[in-house]
């Protein structure tokens, strides 16, 4: 229970840190956004169209900073965001969660997908060191790990997309399709997503595969280990409740912010094939100067980021009773 309570505690005080950061640094900038989008005009302001806008964004209310502050906690936890500037005059909320299912369907995905096969990869091929799975998988996939995301997205490009024809190059969808929830567009939608898809497991399994790897062969020296092979257990017995379960508990704080940095897309891969998620988004706010909507994906980053270590620290108490104990 006091495990419980100190997580908790670790996750508010940093969500309400996140929240104040993002309160005051868009105010410590010069500008607002109401003039931003008016120096799209070229310098011709129309000072009521200016206070039309200033209104919209909520900007220049004329209040304390303070009252401006517990005004801003208000529409936080209300979801309201404000009017983003690049889709204009869309609420931030409503143009996040049109984004937000993309993303977590591709790039969250891939991330779990990447993370089983990378783990039961690395754990077979150090349970059965010198063997082909070991031998020949995980330098393969660790030589493409190091290869660039966007590099990577492009060279699949050109050769499935431009030379075979195979997969569509870029766009979550058709253009002449519109988003309903049938099954053509739904097998639409899978095949625009299975070259970014492959680009973000082929570049992220390496990792996964050589950190089980190493923990494995490191829990096989271990005593206990020993006790079990002399008790006569089975080997696989061996290998997934002693060696696995044991050699998969530093991996779950990787996998962790692995699955927190979900909700920030692969920013590069979605760029790259025009993808509408989350990453998309977010580069289109930072080159718009949208910081409605920059603070929007920045709190929901780390909502998700802090979800997810609380997700894996009760899956870490569950799998090593050690850390109950809690003094």
């Amino acid at each position: 229970m006091r495990f419980v309570l100190r997580r908790l505690g670790f996750f508010v005080v940093t969500l309400w840190a996140a929240i104040t950061a993002n309160f005051f640094i868009p105010r410590l900038m010069p500008g607002d956004p109401a003039e931003a989008m008016m120096s799209r005009y070229h310098g011709h302001i129309n000072p009521q169209a200016l206070k039309a806008l200033e209104v919209a964004f909520g900007v220049k209310t004329h209040q304390s900073l303070l009252s401006e502050y517990f005004s801003y906690l208000g529409n936080v936890f209300r979801g309201r965001f404000g009017v983003s500037l690049t889709f204009f005059p869309d609420p931030v909320m409503h143009d996040i969660l049109q984004a937000l299912p993309w993303t977590l369907v591709l790039v969250g995905v891939t991330t779990i997908v990447g993370f089983v096969l990378g783990t039961l990869i690395g754990l077979v091929g150090a349970w059965r060191r010198g063997g082909f799975l070991d031998g020949a998988l995980p330098p393969i996939f660790i030589i493409t790990s190091a290869f660039p995301y966007f590099w990577l997205a492009i060279l699949s490009i050109w050769l499935f997309s431009l030379k075979l024809g195979w997969l569509p190059q870029s766009g979550g969808y058709d253009v002449i399709d519109t988003p309903s929830w049938t099954w053509h567009f739904a097998h639409d939608a899978f095949v625009h997503s299975i070259l970014p898809a492959l680009t973000i497991l082929v570049t992220a399994i390496g990792g996964w595969i050589l950190t089980m790897r190493n923990n494995t062969i490191s829990v096989l020296t271990e005593d206990y280990v020993r006790m079990a092979r002399a008790k006569g257990l089975r080997p696989s017995r061996i290998m997934w409740a002693y060696a696995g379960r044991n050699a998969i508990l530093p991996n779950l704080t990787g996998f962790a912010m692995s699955l927190g940095f979900v909700v920030a897309g692969a920013i590069l891969v979605e760029f790259v094939f025009n993808y509408p998620g989350v990453g998309w988004m977010f580069l289109q706010s930072v080159n718009g100067q949208d910081y409605a909507l920059m603070q929007g994906l920045f709190l929901l980053i780390v909502v998700a980021v802090l979800t997810a270590i609380l997700a894996v620290d009760a899956a870490t108490v569950m799998l090593d009773p050690r850390t109950r104990d809690v003094r």
